[in-house]
């Protein structure tokens, strides 16, 4: 099994900025995959971004809501993903998650594990 461990949470002012970690531990080998999904009270888990990979070429996709503004990253020698949150809004308020797996995707059920996630305040 792997383990997930969010961290970079907070409160910031619209505008402001945050960088979320994740880190992995454990069976990670068949990782292929890892992503960020956010929620809200009421709402389904949103996918926000996720990166994949095979060898040396990675692949990066994004929710039309965070294009332009958030970066998802990844150091394999520190078997950590980061989400670099840019001029953050209103809307983008949530406890962000991360996720892995053999696939990834946009789907939440295409991921293996998940962490226990990350509180994101915005201040208007």
């Amino acid at each position: 099994q792997a383990q997930l461990v969010e961290s970079g949470g907070g409160l910031v002012q619209a505008g402001g900025s945050l960088r979320l970690s994740c880190a992995a531990s454990g069976r990670t080998s068949s990782t292929n995959a890892m992503g960020w999904f956010r929620q809200t009270p009421g709402k389904e888990r949103e996918f926000v971004a996720a990166l994949r990979w095979s060898g040396a070429v990675s692949y990066s996709s994004y929710a039309d809501s965070v294009k332009g503004r958030f970066t998802i990253s990844i150091d394999k020698a520190r078997n950590t993903m980061f989400l670099q949150m840019n001029n953050l809004k209103p809307e983008d308020p949530a406890v962000y998650y991360c996720a892995a797996g053999p696939r990834g995707g946009y789907r939440a059920p295409a991921y293996e594990y998940w962490g226990k996630g990350t509180q994101v305040t915005v201040s208007s």
